[in-house]
């Protein structure tokens, strides 16, 4: 599918799409101020931004479940861009947290597996973004670890090493990444303010995140037209000349 314009199929105009891939940091990017409604406003009226976020999940399943959710040959399944962001799941304590974890070296081979198939279903490594999970900050999520009944599951420095191999993969199969979990804490400041509860996106994480990834995101999204045309611009004697076009307007 051509992204320069929208594409017809007979009646139906098709809408480019925008696809958001991740667990829970992403499932709950659509709740108010959330970082992929953001998205969803910016875009408005020239791409789908489709939440596929899935709370508790790991590269391990994720792999499994996105050859379900993007299939090669249909132009509905091919997205202008993709974002593949995993890692607070799999960064996980063994000890802790066995059922989420997933070693290190797993985690690499399964985003390396991902932006594979991606190519492999003709959405190139220019359209997919890689994105670090954020910091940890232990104090608070120890206090949510209590309240669930289990000891703290999760490490910032651990986090960390999730974070860099992810830069390593984007580096390595030559998607752009945005790293969260440096940029957060740049220059030693305190990002607890940038979580609700020590794992999970505040509002002002969100903003964050949202202020960060728009500029990636512009560079694929930038040539998407207003879909249908404007309403001064609608014929007002004979609509159907404006507004069964090819929706390029």
């Amino acid at each position: 599918m051509a992204f320069s314009e929208a594409v017809s199929c007979g009646s139906s105009l098709l809408w480019p799409r925008l696809l958001l891939f991740g667990d829970s940091i992403t499932q709950f990017s659509f709740q108010q101020g959330g970082w992929g409604a953001s998205l969803a406003d910016k875009l408005v009226r020239k791409c789908d931004v489709l939440n596929r976020g899935f709370s508790g999940y790991n590269t391990r399943w994720a792999k499994i479940i996105l050859p379900r959710l993007i299939r090669k040959g249909n132009s509905l399944d091919s997205p202008v861009a993709v974002t593949i962001f995993f890692g607070s799941n799999d960064s996980a304590l063994k000890d802790e947290n066995p059922k989420q974890h997933i070693p290190l070296e797993e985690y690499v081979a399964n985003l390396k597996s991902m932006v594979q198939y991606l190519k492999s279903v003709d959405i190139p490594e220019s359209r997919v973004i890689l994105i670090t999970p954020p910091p940890l900050c232990e104090t608070a999520w120890e206090k949510e670890c209590i309240i669930q009944g289990c000891k703290l599951n999760r490490l910032n420095s651990v986090v960390g090493e999730y974070a860099s191999a992810c830069l390593q993969v984007a580096q390595d199969c030559g998607t752009d990444v945005l790293d969260l979990w440096t940029l957060m804490q740049k220059d030693s400041q305190d990002f607890s303010s940038y979580l609700s509860d020590g794992l999970h996106l505040s509002p002002k994480g969100n903003e964050f995140l949202f202020s960060h990834l728009w500029p990636l995101l512009e560079k694929t999204t930038s040539s998407l037209p207003l879909l249908l045309p404007y309403w001064r611009d609608v014929v007002e004697a004979k609509p159907e000349l404006s507004l069964l076009g090819d929706g390029d307007h």
